[in-house]
C-alpha cells in the first residue's frame, strides 16, 4: 500500500522536501506498530488476562476491580488532558511530549515483569494497568495532532487506516513471538524451558512478554523520534500556566459550541461511543478467559485471529472513509459492533454446551474486531477534517479530554453489571458485563446520528 502525503498549505513541514514528507509520513505510521504491544500485549490479551487468572483470587471479583481501576484512569485523563493538548500546541512540544510519553509506557510495561503470581501483588498489577491507560491516552493527544500536520485532509482517511492496520500486523507477530517462544509446550530439555531458558516457574514465561513488548517499543519509537520535525511554538514570551490551560478549555468548548455547533456534538457523542469502543479491547479477552473458559494459549490463538480480521477491517475502514465519508464509516462498525456484541451475549447465556460456546465467542468476537478497527480511525479522521491548521493539538486535546471524560461509562456499567447479577447467582456473572458495553454503544450511535457528516469551524 502507498502512503499518500500531500502536506496541508499551512503545514509547518510544508518546507520538507517530498521525500523527507513521506519518510516523516511512514515514521508516524510506524508509531502504531511501536505502541501496539501495550493495547494487545498489556491492555488486552496477556497481561489483562494473567491479572484475571486464578493466581490472584477469584475472576468474577478481579474483573469488576478492573472496571474500578479504569474509572480512576478515565478521570486522570480527563483532568489532564487539556494541559498537555494546548502547551504541546503553543510550545511547540508536540513530539517531546509524545516521547516521554512513550518512555514511561516503556518503563510499565517492562515493570510488568515484577508482578509476580500471588494474590499480594494484584494492587500492584492493576495500578501498573491503570496508569499505563492513563499514559497511553496521554500519548494520543500528541500523536493524534501530528497527522494533519503531515498528511492533507484528502489523504487522512487512507493514512489514518494504514495506521491502525499496521499497528495490528505488529500485534499480530508480538502474539505469534510469545506463543511460539514462551507460551506452547516447549521442546526445550528440561521440558519447563522456554526460549532463553526462560522457565514456567512463577509464570515467568508468561512475564517474560511484558520485557519483549518493552523493548519492541523502544525499538520502533526510533523513526518518529528521528524523521518527524517537531512543529514551531505559537506563543512568544510568558508560557501559558496550568489554570490558564484549564480556563483556555472552557474557553474553547464555548467557543466551539459557538463556532461549530456540529462538532462540539460530535466530540460528545464520540466520547460516548469511543468509550464502548475501549470497552470492547479492553474486557473482549478477559470474557474469553472467565466466561468461556480460555487458556493461555487459546487467548493468544485468537488475539493473532483477532488482530489480522482488525488490520484488514482498519484498512477496509480508511478506503471507505475516503469513498462513502466518515461519519458513515463510523455508523456502520457502531452498528456492526452492537449486533455482534447482542450475539455474544445471546448465544452465552442460552447455550450450554463447551464447544458451541467456543464457536459463539470466535465468531461474536471476531466481528467485533472487524468493526472496532474503522470506527477508531474513521473518528481521528474525522477530526482532522475540521481542525483548523495550527489549533490541531488544541483540538485534539478537548477530543481526548472529552473521550476520557465519559470513560467511567463502559467500566462502570461493566463494574455494575457484574456485581449486581452475581448478588443474584453468585459465579458466572462477568458475562452481563457485556451489556454495559452495548449499551453506551447504543448511546453514542444516536448522538452521532444528529451530527452533520461536514462541520465546519466558522472563522
Amino acid at each position: 500500500m502507498t502512503v499518500s502525503n500531500g502536506a496541508t498549505t499551512s503545514s509547518p513541514n510544508q518546507l520538507l522536501t517530498p521525500g523527507r514528507r513521506k519518510l516523516a509520513t511512514w515514521s508516524w505510521a510506524v508509531w502504531d506498530w511501536a505502541e501496539q504491544p501495550y493495547p494487545t500485549i498489556i491492555q488486552t490479551f496477556i497481561f489483562a488476562t494473567y491479572l484475571a487468572s486464578d493466581y490472584f483470587g477469584k475472576p468474577d471479583d478481579i474483573s469488576a476491580q478492573i472496571g474500578a481501576f479504569n474509572v480512576v484512569a478515565g478521570i486522570i485523563v480527563a483532568l489532564t488532558a487539556p494541559m498537555f493538548g494546548r502547551r504541546s500546541d503553543n510550545n511547540g512540544t508536540r513530539k517531546r511530549w509524545l516521547l516521554i510519553n512513550t518512555a514511561i509506557l516503556i518503563a510499565i510495561t517492562a515493570a510488568s515483569y515484577f508482578v509476580m503470581p500471588n494474590p499480594s501483588f494484584l494492587v500492584f498489577g492493576l495500578a501498573l494497568y491503570a496508569i499505563g491507560n492513563v499514559v497511553q491516552e496521554i500519548s494520543f493527544i500528541n500523536y493524534y495532532a501530528m497527522l494533519p500536520q503531515l498528511v492533507s485532509k484528502k489523504h487522512v482517511g487512507k493514512v489514518s487506516g494504514f495506521a491502525w492496520g499496521l499497528g495490528y500486523v505488529g500485534g499480530i507477530i508480538l502474539l505469534l513471538m510469545a506463543l511460539v517462544g514462551w507460551v506452547l509446550p516447549p521442546k526445550a530439555t528440561p521440558p519447563e524451558a522456554t526460549w532463553f531458558n526462560i522457565t514456567t516457574v512463577n509464570a515467568e514465561n508468561i512475564r517474560f512478554i511484558f520485557l519483549l513488548a518493552a523493548a519492541w517499543m523502544l525499538l520502533f519509537t526510533i523513526p518518529l523520534a528521528i524523521f518527524v520535525p517537531e512543529i514551531q511554538a505559537k506563543t512568544q514570551g510568558r508560557k501559558e500556566t496550568i489554570v490558564e490551560s484549564y480556563r483556555g478549555l472552557i474557553s474553547q468548548v464555548i467557543d466551539l459550541g459557538k463556532r461549530s455547533p456540529d462538532a462540539l456534538k460530535f466530540l460528545i457523542a464520540s466520547a460516548i461511543y469511543r468509550d464502548g469502543l475501549a470497552g470492547v479491547f479492553i474486557y473482549g479477552a478477559i470474557l474469553g478467559k472467565v466466561v468461556f473458559g480460555f487458556d493461555t494459549t487459546h487467548v493468544i490463538y485468537f488475539g493473532i485471529a483477532a488482530n489480522i480480521v482488525a488490520a484488514l477491517g482498519a484498512a477496509l475502514g480508511g478506503w471507505l472513509d475516503d469513498k462513502i465519508g466518515t461519519k458513515n464509516t463510523i455508523v456502520g462498525s457502531l452498528v456492526g459492533l452492537i449486533l455482534a456484541g447482542t450475539f455474544v451475549f445471546v448465544g452465552a447465556i442460552s447455550c450450554g454446551d463447551a464447544l458451541a460456546n467456543t464457536w459463539i465467542y470466535w465468531i461474536g468476537g471476531l466481528a467485533l474486531c472487524l468493526f472496532v478497527g474503522p470506527a477508531q480511525a474513521s473518528s481521528r479522521t474525522f477530526v482532522a477534517r475540521f481542525t483548523p491548521v495550527g489549533r490541531e493539538g488544541e483540538i485534539y486535546g478537548l477530543y481526548q479530554t472529552t473521550g476520557r471524560a465519559a470513560s467511567f461509562m463502559s467500566s462502570l456499567f461493566w463494574t455494575l453489571s457484574i456485581a449486581i447479577v452475581g448478588l443474584f447467582i453468585g459465579s458466572g456473572a462477568t458475562i452481563y458485563g457485556i451489556l454495559g458495553i452495548i449499551v453506551v454503544l447504543v448511546f453514542g450511535l444516536v448522538l452521532l446520528l444528529r451530527v452533520h457528516p461536514e462541520p465546519k469551524i466558522a472563522d
